[in-house]
């Protein structure tokens, strides 16, 4: 007599797919979480100092349009986005250098979103995707889930070489080029104006697109804006900009924005409404009512005022907390300060000794596409006063001190 089938083990699942087997976890993610206590001054996280939210002023624009129009504000909508967000949206960028029509905007779920949603639309298993080196952590996330082979672009003090983005591009017949042109992350470097030109002939020349990711452009406190490579010839009718609410208004109401050509943008719609439909209607709705009745700018410069002070406070404590012959720069926006130890030091084996200290950085080596540079450092400088962040050099410089000695 046989077994009846139900009788029998289980069959064991199906594995995972690849592309999520091969994507590892945000380093960064994971030092917050483990850096969540509130004693350790963490420079960890590029996380905007919650005290200078505008609370009052999102509280009452939530509160005009759930009590003006809440039918509308609570309802589904359409997958493009809010039209007088992107109607707002269109004009800030017009007004900052870049002609834009609200038609030529998708609101996302987050710019992260947006270049998920560029990668969906762009990429098939294999294609080549160029990138700086180092580079924005989750983009590598987004391509390596993408199935994308990435390749790293060299960089300098200065950003992107475009000559050697050039050679590689004609090596490696890439799709695109991803970057993070001012105030990059990790670096806090900005490309000039001249280098962003040749990085818009290199793109026409070669015929790739380029994605812009463009998140902290606003957070700028001296010197003169660059404009964006995508006004520059060569790069108008091949770039797709992101833009996010995050780092200017507030992160958590996952707000952004993507501007691209029409082909581009609809088979984003499309992947945007397999993904999440729409975007939160009653977050659009609150954010387009805050645009129109607060005055953004004069929040950006109390923000930019207060992050001028703490990139100054950490900057100006280096030089005491970290070993001699270590290098750093100094950004003129953003959030990160890049700092490069000595021959011999390893970050990222060296960061639970100092989270015993209680304070933490992020280990530069993971933003790496190529071969990482184990001895270097993202440092945040927006999240702490001045006063924390003095105290958490001082905590800092201990505990490299103590493991210096240890080693």
């Amino acid at each position: 007599m046989t077994d009846h089938p139900l009788d029998r083990a289980s069959a064991p699942l199906p594995g995972l797919a690849a592309r999520a087997v091969r994507t590892g976890s945000s380093p960064v993610r994971d030092i917050l979480a483990l850096t969540a206590r509130p004693e350790v001054i963490s420079f960890a996280g590029g996380l905007p100092a919650p005290e200078l939210f505008d609370a009052a002023g999102i509280a009452a624009a939530f509160q005009h349009v759930l009590e003006g129009q809440p039918q509308r504000a609570l309802q589904y909508s359409t997958t493009e986005g809010d039209p007088d967000l992107r109607a707002a949206v269109a004009a800030r960028t017009t007004a900052r250098g870049l002609p834009t029509d609200a038609g030529e905007l998708l609101v996302t779920t987050g710019s992260q979103q947006g270049l998920s949603l560029l990668a969906t639309a762009l990429l098939e298993p294999g294609d080549v995707v160029l990138v700086e080196d180092p580079c924005y952590l989750a983009a590598l996330q987004i391509f390596s889930l993408a199935g994308a082979r990435v390749v790293p672009v060299p960089t300098d003090d200065e950003g992107l070489d475009p000559a050697a983005l050039d050679g590689i591009a004609a090596r490696e017949n890439p799709k695109l080029l991803y970057l993070v042109p001012t105030f990059q992350n990790p670096t806090g470097r900005t490309l000039s104006a001249g280098r962003r030109a040749a990085v818009a002939s290199v793109a026409a020349r070669r015929g790739l697109w380029i994605v812009e990711d463009d998140p902290y452009s606003e957070l700028r406190f001296e010197g003169e804006p660059v404009p964006w490579v995508a006004s520059f010839p060569g790069a108008e009718d091949r770039t797709a900009l992101l833009g996010s609410f995050s780092k200017v208004m507030a992160p958590g109401l996952r707000l952004g924005w993507l501007r691209a050509p029409a082909a581009l943008r609809s088979a984003c719609v499309v992947a945007k409404q397999a993904s999440d439909l729409h975007t939160s209607t009653v977050d659009q709705a609150a954010a387009a009512r805050y645009l129109a009745a607060a005055d953004l700018d004069a929040h950006l410069a109390r923000v930019r005022g207060a992050y001028r002070e703490r990139r100054d406070a950490l900057v100006g404590g280096l030089g005491a907390a970290l070993p001699a012959g270590s290098r750093w720069n100094r950004p003129a926006g953003g959030m990160f300060v890049w700092a490069t130890l000595p021959g011999g030091y390893d970050a990222g084996a060296l960061l639970p000794d100092v989270v015993r200290y209680d304070v933490a950085y992020v280990p530069g080596a993971p933003f790496f596409a190529g071969p990482p540079d184990l001895a270097a450092v993202r440092l945040s400088f927006v999240t702490h006063s001045p006063d924390e962040i003095r105290e958490g050099l001082d905590r800092l410089g201990t505990a490299l001190r103590g493991a210096r000695r240890a080693g």
